[in-house]
Formats: C-alpha cells, sequence, structure tokens
C-alpha cells in the first residue's frame, strides 16, 4: 500500500470500502471520551465505560468514608493520649503512635492538606490545563512551528495550513483543528519531549521501534489524547485530587515541577511499547490507552517512588 493510500485511509477512515469520517469537532465541556474513538467502536464499550465509571465511583466512596472514619478514629487516638493519660506518660506515647500511622496512611488515599510549594505547582498547572489552544494566537502558531522544527530539523518549514501537517499525525491540513480537550498543554507536551527526550521522540514520531501494524495511530493526535488522559487520571480538574494516582502524583509535583511533562513522556513511550505488544491497529488505540492508563497507575502507588524519574517505565525513554 503507498503512503498517500494509508495516509488517506488514516485521516478518513475508510474501511471496506467506505468513507466514514469520524472526527467531529465537539466542545471542550462535551469531550468525555478519547479523541480517537470511533462512533460505532464506541458504542460497542458504552456498557464497559459505564461498569468502569461506576467502579471507579465506588472507589472514591470508599476512600472518601474510608479517610472519614481513620480520620475520626486517630482524632479519637490524639485526644485520648494527650487529655487523658498525658502526652508524657508511656501509654500516652504508645496511644499517639496508631494515630500517626493512620495519618501517614490517609495522607496516600487523601491528604487533608497541601504544603505551599505543592499548592503553588498544582495552582500553575491547573492554569495551564484551562489554555485552550487558539490558532488565531501568535505564541499559539509559534509553538506549532517551533514542534515542526523539532521534529524536521532538516526540512522546510510548511504553512500554519498544509498537508505536510499530516506526515506529523494530524488529522487534517490545519492542526488547531485537532486540540479540541487537549488544550495548549497537550502542543507543550510534545514540544518538551522532542526537547528533552529527542531520540525517544523521533522513533515514536517515525514509528522506528518493533514491527509495526498497516494502520497506525497518528503520532500528534494521540500525544494530545495522552495529555487529556493524564488530566483526567490524576483528577487534576478537582479542587483537591482525590484519586490515588492523583494523590501519588502530588508528591512528584513537589519533587518536580515538571513532573506532568515527564509523566507524559513517559506514557507516550508506555503506550507504544503496549501498542506494539498487542499488535494494535488503529481501531484498537483506546484499548490501548486504557491498558496504558492502568498501567501508570500500578507504577505511581508503588512504594518509595519519589519521583517521576523513578518510575520503571521511565528507563524506557532515551
Amino acid at each position: 500500500m503507498s503512503s498517500r493510500t494509508l495516509r488517506r485511509r488514516l485521516h478518513h477512515g475508510d474501511i471496506d470500502g467506505k468513507r466514514q469520517d469520524h472526527f467531529e469537532s465537539s466542545g471542550l465541556d462535551s469531550l468525555s471520551e478519547p479523541l480517537l474513538a470511533d462512533d460505532d467502536y464506541s458504542d460497542s464499550k458504552k456498557m464497559c465505560t459505564l461498569e468502569d465509571l461506576w467502579d471507579d465511583e465506588r472507589k472514591r466512596a470508599q476512600f472518601h468514608w474510608t479517610f472519614i472514619f481513620s480520620n475520626l478514629i486517630a482524632q479519637w487516638a490524639q485526644w485520648l493520649a494527650n487529655v487523658v493519660l498525658g502526652s508524657g506518660s508511656l501509654l500516652g506515647r504508645l496511644l499517639s503512635f496508631p494515630s500517626t500511622a493512620l495519618n501517614m496512611q490517609n495522607n496516600r488515599m487523601l491528604p487533608p492538606s497541601l504544603s505551599p510549594l505543592q499548592e503553588e505547582r498544582l495552582r500553575n498547572l491547573r492554569q495551564r490545563l484551562e489554555v485552550p489552544f487558539d490558532g488565531s494566537k501568535t505564541d499559539h502558531q509559534d509553538a506549532l512551528k517551533q514542534l515542526w522544527k523539532l521534529a524536521y530539523p532538516e526540512r522546510e518549514l510548511p504553512s500554519l495550513k498544509s498537508e505536510l501537517w499530516k506526515e506529523m499525525g494530524w488529522q487534517g491540513s490545519d492542526p488547531s483543528t485537532d486540540f479540541r480537550g487537549g488544550g495548549f498543554i497537550s502542543l507543550e507536551n510534545l514540544i518538551f519531549f522532542a526537547m528533552k527526550y529527542p531520540d525517544s521522540f523521533q522513533r515514536l514520531l517515525h514509528k522506528q521501534d518493533g514491527i509495526r501494524a498497516e494502520w497506525e495511530y497518528p503520532f500528534a493526535v494521540a500525544g494530545i489524547n495522552i495529555s487529556f488522559m493524564l488530566a483526567q487520571m490524576l483528577d487534576l480538574q478537582a479542587g483537591l485530587p482525590s484519586s490515588l494516582s492523583g494523590i501519588c502524583f502530588l508528591k512528584l509535583l513537589e519533587e518536580d515541577e515538571m513532573a506532568f511533562d515527564i509523566l507524559f513522556c513517559v506514557a507516550f513511550q508506555m503506550m507504544d511499547a503496549t501498542w506494539l505488544a498487542k499488535r494494535a491497529t488503529y481501531m484498537e488505540f483506546n484499548d490501548v490507552l486504557k491498558s496504558t492508563r492502568t498501567q501508570l497507575e500500578r507504577e505511581l502507588t508503588l512504594e518509595d517512588i519519589s519521583s517521576v524519574k523513578e518510575l520503571p517505565a521511565y528507563n524506557m525513554l532515551r
């Protein structure tokens, strides 16, 4: 199959000889599925998705009530140790020890407060997440141009509307139409990836690892999906993250202000490795992204992880 035919299938969804356009634009608030979802494919997954959502809600409720009750127990134990028995007595010290252990456990589940540094960095990250991509802004246009130069340093920069952008994995000739729920931060993530880990970026861009599928995922749009997935997984839209992975991420954010951007690079590399292991094709992208999220959540909750660079998957980056 020629590269022109492959691009036509990739961007317009030719399936069994029929042209199907699946990428209709939608508002940011209504976006609840990964951006590469096919309509018919998504319908077949709705029941599974609803079950997953209910499971997430049940887990969140369990975390919430566990925190409330354990906090009450901790407060009672501390009060009994300090007021009734006196903090200087041996029994008082023994009773205050479990309360400390309970609080340490709950800090991992639902921290009652953040350090000033965590608050500042979380606030800055949320501000970045709230910025939509605006193709009319000069700095956003410049960021797109910078990404092209990083991706193809030996090639001439095309106009902002050109068929050449499809080679990077944008769905059409105008990349600004592809951001939707990813926002400007997804473009920042791609630029960070290209600058910080150029070898890994180039290998993923050009699909140089493993045996590739005939119908590959589009690189740039996959990056937007990964940014969107991370924001959801880490519960960054909430006033205070309540998901376990989101709470663990706060510790990484305190260690490194660029933790989200580094995690994006790790997730992208992990997604491609999962793609190859599953021998996936374009229509299975959402399943691959879901598996990537599950694996990433496991690594974030490992013991003694205080930096993104300590995650096992970080070692895949070059």
